[in-house]
């Protein structure tokens, strides 16, 4: 579109008043404003940080997960290209802005009386069609989905590190510690018992070899909390000396139990209707589907209108410009093929994420159930050799037996705590890949082999 004056005087003017709306449009533009990164500072700042004390001074899944999600940069890495993803529905739901042009022309042959300068204004306005803008937004909408449900299981996958952490450290160095001081009192009593000729050489020889391994045992058990403090810290996102003096429970850990079997059925659905994963496959094939849309829309062109308004040598001249691209050399044959193969490609990454699930879902429930069975084993056990401890005390206090026969009732017994011990983290760590399989966290019951009332 063109504007001109009837005088060049007024035609200055206008082009001033143009100008200074262009200048108020660009004012409220957005500026740059530069933040460099640090790498000595970043480390200072990783170095300094720490657990934020919590009102119960105990830090179980639920309080490391939340400060997991503070410190961890893929969490911040998957919330930024969701933002990022957000932004994109507003650029794809952005019109085309129409251009504005300016000229100014001397005939130098003008006759005498006749302004030799023609002003023109140019306005060219571009309109889409096909509902091509729909097919956009539809497109950039459906990839800030999948990057928000990518955000979703960024943030599980989190907690999953935490949780397996979690379970390094668990004390089971305290049973091998009570372990290793039960068979130490057992060894010394066989040594006097073989002073006093009431014991043989080889049942001397094997309590030191059964002391040596408890000895062993316990000094593994050390190595691995200390790996596990370790492991603990980098799942978290802090330094290992953050965690120095810090309490942990386990009592939001969640046990299988046999009362609460999942079923195949019920594991597949939940799997198909809740993990974050394979919903956003299912965004991405949806943002295919658009993209083919919008390509096949593209083989309409676009249409410009460009009215005009000029001044010529004293004469007022309007104009109207209609131009549009013509679909004769090609009708957009290519990206539109692109298209239908990406949208292939999305179907096909679909189903392998919604059929690696179903895997990962059937295999940890038959997983669940069988931790389930070996801890309801391991308990019973516990219960009996408890039960035989409890005997074994009463008998030495009426006299019916030696304080040996107690000692190796109490070693038998320390033996069961530590496999029961055991079964549970194994137990655990079966519930926590069905909670993985199904992204979701399972009932926690009452269950730590530690602290329970010693007979």
């Amino acid at each position: 579109m063109s504007f001109c004056s009837a005088t060049p005087v007024a035609a200055f003017v206008r082009a001033n008043l143009i100008a200074a709306a262009f200048l108020v449009a660009v004012s409220g533009c957005a500026s740059y404003h530069p933040k460099p990164l640090d790498p000595a500072m970043e480390s200072a700042a990783f170095e300094a940080r720490r657990l934020e004390p919590i009102p119960s001074g105990v830090f179980n899944l639920a309080a490391l997960t939340e400060a997991a999600t503070r410190f961890q940069p893929e969490v911040e890495v998957a919330a930024s290209r969701r933002r990022a993803a957000e932004a994109a529905v507003i650029t794809a739901g952005g019109h085309p802005n129409p251009t504005f042009s300016a000229s100014a022309q001397k005939n130098r042959d003008a006759t005498p009386g006749t302004s030799p300068w023609t002003y023109g204004f140019g306005l060219d306005v571009p309109i889409e069609t096909a509902g091509k803008r729909d097919h956009r937004v539809e497109q950039a909408f459906m990839r800030a989905r999948a990057a928000a449900l990518r955000e979703e299981d960024t943030r599980w996958l989190v907690r999953s590190r935490v949780r397996e952490a979690l379970l390094g450290v668990y004390p089971m160095e305290e049973l091998s510690r009570r372990r290793l001081a039960i068979q130490q009192e057992l060894t010394a009593s066989l040594e006097r018992r073989l002073d006093a000729g009431l014991a043989s050489r080889p049942e001397v020889l094997q309590a030191h070899l059964a002391l040596s391994q408890a000895t062993l045992a316990l000094e593994d058990a050390k190595r691995r909390r200390a790996e596990g403090m370790a492991r603990l810290a980098a799942a978290v996102g802090v330094p290992v000396r953050a965690l120095d003096g810090v309490a942990f429970s386990f009592d939001d850990l969640a046990v299988p139990s046999r009362a609460d079997d999942p079923k195949a059925d019920d594991v597949r659905r939940q799997t198909l209707l809740a993990r974050p994963d394979v919903l956003a496959a299912l965004a991405d094939y949806d943002a295919s589907q658009s993209a083919l849309r919008l390509e096949i829309a593209r083989q309409y062109p676009d249409v410009s209108v460009g009215p005009g308004y000029m001044w010529d040598a004293g004469a007022i001249k309007w104009s109207l410009a209609l131009a549009l691209a013509l679909p004769v050399l090609n009708r957009n044959e290519g990206p539109i093929a692109e298209a239908e193969a990406r949208r292939e490609e999305a179907a096909a990454s679909f189903r392998a994420v919604q059929a690696k699930a179903i895997g990962e879902a059937e295999e940890a429930a038959a997983g669940y159930l069988h931790a389930a069975r070996l801890l309801q084993t391991a308990e019973r056990i516990l219960n009996d050799q408890r039960n035989h401890e409890r005997s074994a005390q009463a008998a030495f206090r009426a006299g019916e037996s030696d304080r040996l026969s107690l000692l190796t009732a109490r070693l038998e017994a320390a033996a069961a705590e530590t496999a029961r011990a055991d079964s549970m983290l194994e137990a655990w760590r079966a519930a926590g890949k069905l909670e993985d399989a199904l992204r979701r966290p399972l009932a926690a019951t009452e269950a730590n082999p530690i602290h329970e009332d010693r007979p």
